[in-house]
């Protein structure tokens, strides 16, 4: 009797562990879904890379593979260019799934990706904030019948609200007062 106990109890544990890991890597509070405000330092300041014409809002996915928006729509004709937002290096210039795609490195480690972009950089260049990095395409665009840019940021593998890194529209600090 005392071994099936101890061996019940045994089992019991190792159920309770197999549990506790499963909702460690489904839970929301979880790395997965790190709720990252956007800008922390005024070097993650961005501008937007076209006028600020907002067709779809940011939609924080639950999970990384779950449904949601991973950044702005911009309304934009097709063949407008489309701009760095900051300062740094493209990192990718090429075609994702049948759209074009740039990507630029910031030098806060903040990434932004425009698509759908015909690309007039080339990996490895330098660029400036308001430089064209291209025009944007009219297939590739999810907002048909019109044209948008997509514009997404990242901080490593977590995506951000772009308009928390939007130079004038970041999240709102208190601060206290001196006096």
């Amino acid at each position: 009797m005392r071994k099936r106990t101890r061996s019940a109890r045994a089992a019991a544990c190792f159920g309770l562990a197999i549990a506790c890991a499963a909702l460690a890597i489904a839970s929301p509070a979880g790395p997965a879904v790190a709720r990252d405000t956007g800008a922390q330092e005024e070097g993650d300041w961005l501008d937007p890379p076209a006028p600020l014409d907002i067709a779809a809002v940011f939609d924080r996915p639950a999970s990384d593979w779950g449904p949601g928006h991973r950044g702005i729509d911009l309304w934009l004709d097709a063949g407008a260019p489309a701009r760095s937002p900051g300062d740094g290096v493209v990192t990718f210039a090429g075609q994702v799934a049948g759209r074009g795609v740039v990507v630029v490195s910031h030098p806060s480690g903040l990434r932004s990706t425009l698509e759908p972009v015909a690309a007039s950089v080339t990996v490895g260049q330098r660029v400036t904030a308001g430089q064209a990095v291209g025009t944007l395409e009219a297939t590739g665009s999810h907002c048909a019948p019109r044209t948008c840019l997509h514009w997404g940021v990242r901080r490593n593998a977590t995506y951000l609200d772009p308009l928390d890194c939007t130079r004038g529209y970041g999240p709102i600090r208190l601060l206290p007062l001196r006096q």
